[in-house]
């Protein structure tokens, strides 16, 4: 079996800790591991090859967080996507890669608990795509979720079930009445959440994606075909484009005739809302979530979530307080599902701040932003031994260099140097220059940018180890 694991998403209901340069599957927020890890790390039993799909931007991260787990023998094969397009095509890449094989589609950040439960569940799975059926996995609901879509399956005693029909995120009276639906002894109907996860014989896949979404197969075949194919597969922009944005859902679950659905009683949680990531957080005497640097009078049932200061509550409650270094989100519990609007009006206001926190992540390592003025910026630079920045210069500023730890090898115009701890350097603007770590340990740097305009687009990259000049045309 080949596990195929999507991360390309942005966790947007997560803002302001999750971001696009940092998503929440790539968080480190359950005992110092990702949900990314988590998923790596649980599947590997089951399946003798994994494969990921991630988008370019997200790929370095994908493969900073894979190396440190190392799975010795069990390193996954990653397929690069330029622009997302949904799930019904990055499943067809894995299919198009491993099409004797019965394929084991996860999303890479949910939380899974009870892991015999799960065990057997993958067990009835198999059973189902081994006779050529289109399976997926729904979880007994236990309680009224408009998070979630939910599955309306025929009710019998097995666990193997037929689907009714696929539901939308429903209101809440009518996530009861599933319940209520399910509770009923009368109903023929039991309606279990959308977990999003998927099995079946690649070979079937890619005949029911032929037969009821054509143009998603052609198109994604000619994209995989197309392909950079090397220690990775890349897939080019153009071809990306071509492809029909579309979900496996729509494309192919709400119109085979051949699907079934396995009726789950895993603990299962798509930490896709602070309501829900309140559900897994400890708490306190009083319900709420229990941090070292909370205090908390006559204050009852919040969710808080910060480690940068100390946050007091003074006699409030049923709130959801998120504090990162660069934004400070304050709603109330119940309607953390809209945060993603709260997103929607940034992204015209101040795009910056759905795409970066305080720490950006590059595939050279990392930089923190420190303060900045009107003609002045101050960050650290983190360079991960053996990787180096692109070769670029600036139109509208000049930067200092100081070493805090570490060699640094400097390139300006045509010189090239080393600068060893408390030694600096200076690049004039417009000046070509590039900075590298030749050691074996991190590298540290300052930096301090001066000049009329300081965002991060005042760059041109001459070469790029990473391939993003090309990216950029």
């Amino acid at each position: 079996m080949t596990n195929i694991i999507l991360c390309g998403g942005n966790g947007t209901r997560l803002w302001p800790i999750s971001r696009e340069n940092m998503p929440k599957q790539f968080l480190k927020m359950f005992d110092d591991k990702s949900l990314y890890q988590l998923t790596l790390l649980r599947n590997r039993s089951f399946s003798n090859r994994t494969i990921i799909v991630s988008n370019a931007a997200q790929y370095f991260l994908a493969q900073d967080q894979t190396h440190e787990l190392r799975l010795d023998g069990h390193e996954p094969f990653f397929v690069v996507e330029a622009i997302g397009r949904n799930t019904a095509a990055a499943i067809a890449f894995g299919a198009f890669l491993a099409p004797e094989d019965i394929l084991f589609v996860t999303p890479s950040d949910h939380l899974i608990e009870n892991e015999q439960k799960y065990a057997e569940m993958i067990e009835y799975g198999l059973k189902a795509a081994q006779n050529d059926a289109l399976v997926t996995f729904g979880i007994i609901p236990t309680k009224p979720e408009t998070g979630y879509g939910y599955i309306q399956a025929k009710k019998e005693s097995t666990t193997i079930l037929d689907v009714i029909h696929f539901k939308e995120k429903p209101d809440l009276q009518t996530a009861k009445n599933y319940l209520q639906a399910n509770e009923d002894t009368k109903s023929n109907s039991i309606y279990l959440w959308n977990s999003g996860m998927f099995m079946f014989k690649a070979s079937v896949y890619l005949q029911e994606l032929q037969k009821h979404a054509p143009t998603v197969y052609k198109t994604a075949k000619s994209a995989f075909e197309n392909a950079q194919k090397d220690d990775f597969i890349r897939l080019k922009s153009d071809d990306m484009l071509s492809i029909p944005d579309i979900s496996i859902d729509y494309a192919l679950m709400e119109k085979s005739s051949n699907i079934k659905v396995i009726k789950s009683e895993i603990k299962w949680n798509d930490v896709g809302s602070f309501d829900a990531l309140d559900e897994v957080f400890e708490k306190d005497k009083n319900q709420n979530t229990k941090l070292n640097n909370l205090f908390a009078y006559n204050s009852h049932n919040n969710f808080v979530f910060g480690r940068y200061k100390t946050i007091a509550l003074n006699e409030v409650n049923d709130l959801v307080i998120v504090d990162t270094p660069s934004a400070l989100l304050v709603g109330k519990k119940g309607s953390s599902q809209k945060v993603r609007e709260i997103v929607k009006m940034l992204k015209d206001k101040n795009p910056q701040l759905v795409q970066y926190g305080r720490t950006v992540y590059k595939p050279w390592g990392k930089f923190t932003n420190l303060h900045e003025d009107k003609r002045f910026k101050v960050k650290t630079l983190v360079v991960k031994p053996g990787k180096r920045l692109s070769l670029q210069k600036h139109f509208h500023r000049s930067e200092h260099w100081v070493v805090v730890k570490g060699t640094a090898l400097v390139q300006i115009e045509e010189k090239e140097f080393l600068l060893r701890s408390n030694e600096s350097t200076f690049i004039p603007m417009g000046a070509k220059h590039r900075l590298s770590n030749p050691g074996k340990v991190p590298l540290e740097v300052v930096e301090v940018q001066v000049g009329e305009y300081l965002g991060e687009d005042d760059i041109v990259r001459l070469q790029d180890d990473y391939g993003r000049i090309k990216d950029e045309q």
